[in-house]
């Protein structure tokens, strides 16, 4: 881990447990901060039903369910091609996140927004959306990045970080979460795939470096 990677890591769990917290104790700051996004997300929603359905369908097509479902591919493929520790990499951070969310979700036991707009199960602290997506898609761009030409790398990683962004937003919109919860989410993703990381030196095996040629 270099340092800048270990800098990142500290401060994505002091920012994790201060969100959990500040919640728990009910900091004012917190409460505040929090409604400052979805007290207006639901006036526009309760206006906007359209809105709320778009949001709705945008997060079920690319929420961590589709994203699980669809990393069987290259899990298998890579299988396929004998690289049996990117598989396995990507089966424990992709495939095995909903475990982490629902532990998480266990221990913190934050209600969802009394404001909800769309039906939502389990509690609210983390966003299991923000951290299944951000772990899939750091594990997918980890593993096929080195894997594509170098022209086409920077769009997928700009195309990655919309989505991860967008469906933070978009569970804040749907008013199915805190926004405090989405960015506890990220941290704890992020945290969740750095720990996942060294299963690419399983057996031997190398993280694949990229390839900077033009």
């Amino acid at each position: 881990m270099t340092r800048r990677t270990a800098v990142t890591a500290v401060a994505a769990a002091v920012l994790y447990v201060v969100l959990w917290v500040g919640f728990a104790l009910e900091w004012s700051w917190l409460t505040t901060f929090d409604g400052w996004f979805l007290d207006p997300m639901r006036d526009f929603g309760v206006a906007h039903p359209a809105w709320v359905a778009l949001w709705d369908a945008f997060c079920i097509l690319l929420g961590p369910a589709v994203f699980r479902l669809l990393t069987l591919i290259p899990i298998i493929w890579l299988l396929v091609r004998g690289d049996r520790a990117a598989a396995l990499f990507l089966f424990v951070s992709v495939e095995l996140n909903g475990v982490v969310i629902e532990v998480a979700k266990y221990l913190a036991d934050r209600p969802r927004p009394e404001t909800a707009m769309v039906e939502a199960w389990s509690t609210s602290f983390p966003s299991g959306h923000a951290l299944g997506v951000l772990v899939s898609v750091l594990a997918l761009l980890t593993v096929l990045l080195p894997m594509v030409a170098p022209r086409w790398r920077r769009p997928l990683m700009v195309a990655g970080a919309v989505i991860v962004v967008a469906i933070g937003w978009g569970r804040v919109v749907l008013n199915v979460h805190h926004p405090s919860d989405v960015l506890a989410g990220w941290a704890l993703g992020y945290l969740y795939f750095l720990a996942c990381r060294p299963l690419l030196t399983v057996g031997g095996g190398r993280p694949a470096t990229l390839d900077t040629a033009t």
